[in-house]
């Protein structure tokens, strides 16, 4: 199994950057999830645009076995859709692989219920009809009113009724890596389908949507085909490594499964800034001169 990290460098230039505090703290980050990894899956793949190579090859100098520039293709792309980057690095994919966000940290290798599982992802998050988050129905709204489309296994799930579930993508992949490039291209199409330009420009905020397009249309995909026994994917499974939210927020099951993963505030919350370089500082330190040179 591959390790694949993805970077978009213009979302985070413009948007996400002051998610960390500084680019100080995003270095390590990245130091840390990539060599944590690395000591349980020696075969890292990078795929970003030439910025990002720059700083994380270049700069950085983090040890990718194998790096892709494919994401300069989204030059011309609205940067509002960060999770751009994501999907193109799942579609690109032609092994089994997890894929691992740059704020999550695997101490340990995953269990080999995830190791062979068809698709792997970090857990289920489960909502009620009209949850915060995600919000299915101002996308049909908004596409019924100017002609665009909705893949049939978004249609499919939002008709099943019922509470809304998501497969929480912090970590994600698996072996069943012709299903994985499906939902990366149906999720591509929604957001870049000629049909649905106008209706994503009347919903400006895309922030949220990106979660929706991720997160919820793996979720359907997965149930859409499991339920048509006439699919090739219809045996696909997921395998989490938590069973819940409130799992993966327990420190205690963290401790246990040895993953962290870095949400909201806690990627830029001093403590956590203080272990993180304390960490990089003892056990990668040829990396530290970088972080702080290039932060």
């Amino acid at each position: 199994m591959r390790a694949v990290w993805s970077f978009w460098s213009r979302p985070f230039e413009l948007y996400y950057r002051h998610n960390w505090g500084n680019g100080f703290n995003h270095n390590l980050a990245w130091v840390i999830s990539v060599n944590a990894a690395r000591a349980h899956y020696p075969r890292t793949v990078l795929v970003t645009d030439s910025a990002g190579k720059r700083l994380l090859v270049d700069r950085l100098a983090l040890p990718f076995t194998e790096v892709s520039t494919e994401l300069d293709r989204l030059a011309g792309h609205d940067p509002g859709w960060w999770v751009l980057g994501k999907l193109v690095a799942y579609r690109t994919q032609t092994e089994p692989f997890v894929h691992i966000d740059n704020d999550a940290f695997l101490w340990r290798r995953l269990p080999m219920k995830l190791e062979t599982a068809p698709v792997l992802a970090q857990h289920p998050e489960h909502y009620g009809l009209d949850p915060d988050l995600y919000r299915p129905h101002e996308v049909e709204q908004t596409f019924a009113a100017t002609g665009g489309v909705l893949p049939p296994e978004l249609h499919w799930a939002r008709a099943q009724g019922g509470n809304l579930r998501a497969e929480n993508c912090g970590i994600v992949g698996g072996q069943h890596v012709t299903f994985l490039r499906h939902f990366a291209e149906t999720a591509l199409a929604l957001i870049e389908r000629p049909e649905n330009a106008a209706g994503w420009r009347n919903l400006p905020d895309k922030w949220r949507h990106n979660y929706l397009v991720e997160q919820y249309m793996l979720s359907a995909c997965l149930d859409y085909h499991r339920a048509h026994d006439v699919s090739p994917f219809s045996d696909v499974q997921v395998r989490y490594l938590f069973d819940s939210w409130d799992q993966a927020l327990n420190p205690n099951e963290a401790a246990r499964v040895g993953y962290t993963h870095l949400m909201a505030g806690a990627k830029r919350a001093a403590e956590v800034v203080r272990r993180m370089t304390t960490r990089v500082r003892r056990d990668w330190p040829e990396f530290y001169p970088h972080c702080e040179r290039w932060g």
